[in-house]
């Protein structure tokens, strides 16, 4: 994330940004704070706004076992997850 050369004074996307690598490493599960916050940690640098909110979004309003067995594969996605970010997340699992 860029800083200022005092690394000091961010915007308030960056302190967005940072609040949610936060949240991606701290899910309330274990195997998720890996999966999610290494996701996270790789390519929140190139999230969008829009990304960035529907990744808040996605960990706010879903259970944890739900997103594990959907990132897994175990349960079938839902049609209102049927998003690229998502998909991204289901590719890079393994990468992880």
């Amino acid at each position: 994330m860029p800083q200022t050369d005092e690394g000091c004074g961010e915007g308030p996307e960056d302190a967005r940004r940072k609040r949610l690598l936060f949240r991606s490493h701290h899910t309330g599960m274990k195997e998720n704070d890996v999966l999610i916050g290494g996701f996270a940690d790789r390519y929140i640098d190139t999230f969008s706004d829009a990304d960035v909110a529907w990744l808040e979004r996605l960990l706010a309003d879903n259970n944890d076992i739900d997103l594990y067995n959907w990132i897994l594969g175990k349960e079938p996605l839902p049609p209102h997850l049927d998003h690229p970010l998502m998909h991204k997340l289901i590719d890079t699992k393994n990468a992880l």
